[in-house]
């Protein structure tokens, strides 16, 4: 009986224990990506997990299609004990198998037992910014509990959804290249309403129907005043300073430590629902005609952009004019993220990357590189 090659090079490799925590568009999207791998493969999903359902199979699920595994998820009689899943998993971890965790979510309660995962040597793959993002301690206890154990985490999806971003600046740290500054349009709802707000001309449409236009395209969060604080850009900066020597502990309180301007207007700040918000925002859109009108006059166009400079140690998300000539003027478009990085080796010209920064296929696509990383 001869053996294929593909079967014969997947028997060969150990096998990956893969949970997923989160079934929501991304989420979803990562599950539909995996199921459409050619079997045989590497992967079996041992584990699936909404906010409040799990289904486990330690010897894995034989999904075939995408209605497969939603019909079978809300059949389970079982709830999601995150606890009770790391016992589970934990006892999956064995030479030649490897078990991942997958957390799509946006959990800070999944997020802060990473270290737990990690130490029961389960590798954490995941977007959710929270854990890389927020008070060193936490990522103080992520770091030591790899080092410990030799699991590993990756969140290449943190920044840029499927962007290779993160990666790319290990490898410019990990080859000996000097980072010099990084900056860059890291939110790709900020990105589409200065596309669209400031284009270098005079006029044009108000900032209020901008951002409505931003929600209603699914851009913006439902809440449109938790884009425009600047603390998705904020957390996107922490992530990556946290990856340069030089600054690693520079930010006590992740986030909330780095320079952020808001541009909710002062009036507009506690406003409960996204509907009540946009419903007032056209009161103060006199305010960003007036920048725009400055800016363009002055050939320059506004960009929410976030900053690193690592020889002063300024990190900060702002609102600012660059030149219509410049790439953050000319090369954007919709939801695209764009992020310059200046090097000694890339001094004359810096090391662009540039492309869709936001949405479940390209996000997703993120997860799934990482995933592929660890087999």
């Amino acid at each position: 009986m001869s053996i294929t090659p593909s079967a014969a090079s997947v028997s060969s490799v150990k096998t990956v224990s893969v949970a997923i925590v989160g079934v929501g568009l991304v989420g979803s999207e990562f599950i539909s990506q995996l199921l459409s791998f050619p079997k045989p493969n590497h992967f079996r999903i041992v584990s699936i997990s909404s906010s409040k359902i799990n289904a486990f199979d330690p010897f894995g699920f034989d999904f075939s299609s995408h209605s497969d595994w939603q019909s079978y998820l809300t059949s389970s009689p079982s709830r999601l004990n995150i606890h009770e899943l790391i016992r589970e998993l934990s006892n999956l971890v064995h030479p030649g198998s490897d078990v991942i965790l997958v957390d799509n979510t946006s959990s800070d309660d999944v997020a802060g037992l990473y270290p737990t995962f990690l130490r029961a040597g389960i590798n954490v793959i995941t977007p959710n910014k929270k854990a890389f993002s927020s008070d060193w301690d936490l990522y103080e206890k992520i770091l030591a509990a790899s080092l410990e154990s030799g699991s590993r985490f990756l969140n290449e999806s943190t920044v840029g959804a499927g962007l290779p971003i993160i990666s790319t600046l290990k490898d410019l740290v990990a080859t000996g290249d000097k980072v010099t500054k990084i900056e860059g349009v890291f939110s790709g709802t900020m990105s589409y309403i200065f596309n669209n707000f400031s284009t270098g001309e005079p006029g044009g449409p108000s900032f209020s129907d901008v951002v409505s236009v931003a929600r209603e395209k699914g851009y913006t969060e439902p809440h449109p005043a938790d884009d425009l604080n600047g603390a998705d850009v904020a957390r996107k900066l922490t992530i990556l300073s946290r990856t340069i020597p030089a600054l690693r502990a520079a930010l006590p309180e992740g986030y909330k430590s780095v320079q952020t301007t808001s541009l909710i207007p002062a009036e507009l700040e506690g406003i409960k629902t996204g509907d009540e918000f946009l419903a007032k925002l056209p009161e103060f859109d006199a305010r960003f005609d007036k920048m725009r009108a400055e800016a363009a006059q002055e050939k320059q166009v506004l960009r929410y952009v976030g900053v690193i400079d690592v020889a002063s140690g300024l990190i900060k998300a702002d609102l600012e004019k660059y030149p219509v000539t410049h790439p953050f003027a000319t090369s954007l478009g919709g939801s695209d993220n764009i992020v310059m990085f200046h090097t000694e080796r890339y001094g004359a010209r810096p090391l662009i990357v540039q492309g869709a920064g936001a949405g479940a296929a390209v996000t997703a696509m993120g997860v799934m590189s990482d995933l592929l990383k660890l087999v």
